[in-house]
């Protein structure tokens, strides 16, 4: 089978990783990729958006399934895409359409599907510049801290906790009036702050069956003990230490069920990854948000736990057999931690040399932002890449990670030290 996989960061180098394990394989191609995929698949220079170059590409070179990495290009309809060309529509695509979608595009989409299904979640109103007043007035009943969602895609960042009522009312005024984050904050999604510990939960459908991979734990915020700006992830752990086999059910039953059913109910076709967001509050879940692919840095985690082959179990979820696919999982622990460039998540330089990789020993490099040039490995984006290992538990796996990031340099490297810190 020839599979392409659309995408440059970690996540699709991970994806690249565990396909190529597979006998089924034939030739692998990652659009645009990075120096991780370069070792073992064919980069092609593609924008992930260039639908119809990811055409000509998918025709000259026969490709027989498409595997979407990032959620642009599935928010703005890449599936529908190969459906409606005669000429692209036997080719399998691994990721929801359009419609379905959206869960992940429109903030306010996702909670009104949340309460039509009657999935626990935060309570909340939406807010455009023509109501903005009334935003500012229900800002007021609510106590702090505050939280402000950019209903579309804002690149990670659209998400502001703020625990200063008049802070909250000018990011509002940011938000809605100066359109800080473009169109994406045209409207405004305002909910109440749910105090708990956060996890992430996987779930790969072919829209009857389904499958639920390995939970895992990320790191968002750029500074040791969870301070300072969001991130990407600085890193994550699998399996999460206090998901109990209660709490799994919970889950399982309030919230992965009707989720399933709801996109079933609303006619919302989707074959492909859910991640969904969860806080634990209490001993019970919520969903805090839901997204249509794999998260990064948590698929470095998750994938390499996974012992089926990659390519028959993306085979059946395209076929709508995921039912006869038994998952099997690796019961030791998975931990990734990342490097990034100084400066990130604001401004930083790219195009540092990567010295040391050849000496790790024990642990997988998963390149996110780097480029070659030549035989020279350079950094090419805020997340440079994961370090994952395996340890009995998360503390060995985290040791080993260090240990093997202690052989690697780039100028103004950062991580964090300190994850699993709240476990």
């Amino acid at each position: 089978m020839n599979i392409l996989i659309i995408g440059a960061g970690g996540r699709e180098h991970t994806l690249a990783w565990k396909l190529k394990q597979s006998p089924k394989l034939n030739k692998l191609f990652v659009a645009p990729g990075n120096a991780g995929t370069a070792g073992i698949a064919a980069n092609l220079p593609i924008d992930v958006n260039d639908f119809e170059a990811i055409k000509q590409l998918v025709e000259k070179e026969s490709i027989d399934m498409v595997v979407v990495g990032p959620e642009d290009p599935l928010v703005k309809g890449i599936h529908d895409f190969f459906l409606q060309d005669a000429s692209l529509k036997h080719v399998s695509v691994i990721g929801p359409r359009k419609m379905a979608a959206t869960l992940e595009g429109s903030k306010e989409y996702a909670k009104k599907f949340m309460m039509r299904h009657n999935i626990p979640t935060a309570s909340y109103k939406s807010f455009t510049s023509d109501n903005f007043e009334e935003g500012l007035l229900f800002l007021e009943s609510l106590k702090p801290p505050y939280v402000l969602k950019a209903d579309g895609l804002a690149a990670g960042k659209g998400v502001l906790i703020l625990y200063d009522l008049a802070e909250a009312k000018n990011e509002l005024r940011d938000m809605l009036i100066s359109a800080k984050f473009g169109t994406a904050s045209s409207v405004v999604v305002i909910e109440e702050f749910l105090s708990g510990i956060e996890l992430s939960c996987f779930v790969l459908t072919d829209g009857e069956n389904y499958k639920i991979l390995p939970m895992a734990k990320d790191y968002k915020r750029i500074g040791e003990g969870d301070t300072g700006l969001n991130t990407g992830g600085m890193g994550a752990i699998s399996p999460v230490p206090f998901v109990s086999q209660e709490f799994l059910e919970k889950v399982h039953k309030r919230i992965i069920i009707p989720t399933i059913k709801g996109l079933h109910n609303d006619e919302l076709p989707y074959k492909g990854f859910i991640f969904i967001g969860l806080i634990k509050v209490g001993d019970d879940p919520f969903v805090i948000e839901y997204n249509v692919r794999l998260g990064d840095p948590e698929t470095e985690v998750v994938l390499p736990r996974i012992k089926n082959d990659l390519v028959e179990l993306f085979d059946a979820t395209a076929h709508g057999k995921l039912n006869s696919i038994e998952l099997e999982v690796d019961e030791r622990t998975a931990t990734t931690v990342m490097l990034v460039s100084g400066g990130y998540p604001e401004a930083y330089e790219k195009g540092m040399e990567i010295i040391g990789l050849k000496d790790i020993e024990g642990s997988i490099a998963f390149h996110a932002g780097t480029r070659l040039n030549e035989e020279k490995v350079l950094t090419n984006g805020g997340r440079v890449m994961a370090i994952t290992s395996f340890g009995r538990d998360f503390r060995e796996g985290l040791s080993k990670s260090y240990q093997n990031i202690d052989k690697i340099h780039f100028d103004n490297m950062y991580y964090r030290k300190d994850l699993g810190f709240d476990l």
